[in-house]
């Protein structure tokens, strides 16, 4: 399990949708230490990751700009793991 929640704010372009709601899963697991959900823990992970997602985004779009970007991309700009999750590259125009 992932011992960091990636840096959001200060991105560019900005954090996208999916790049919270990946950061509200990520913080989900971590705080609950269930990895691999099922049934009604799934379902109830997933809700509670949309709601924090949902408030994230406020946030971020409430906070200040930042002096300088974060250190490191967040997973879903990284090649490697859209590659692996089988997503199309990241393309910072269109995002």
């Amino acid at each position: 399990m992932c011992r960091n929640i990636t840096e959001l704010r200060g991105l560019e372009p900005p954090a996208t949708r999916d790049e919270i709601e990946a950061a509200a899963r990520q913080f989900v697991r971590k705080i609950s230490g269930v990895t691999k959900p099922n049934g009604e823990v799934a379902a109830a992970m997933e809700e509670a990751a949309l709601k924090i997602a949902h408030i994230s985004g406020h946030l971020l779009a409430d906070l200040p700009a930042r002096r300088q970007p974060p250190k490191t991309d967040p997973p879903l700009r990284r090649p490697e793991v859209r590659k692996r999750l089988g997503l199309p590259e990241f393309d910072a125009q269109t995002a």
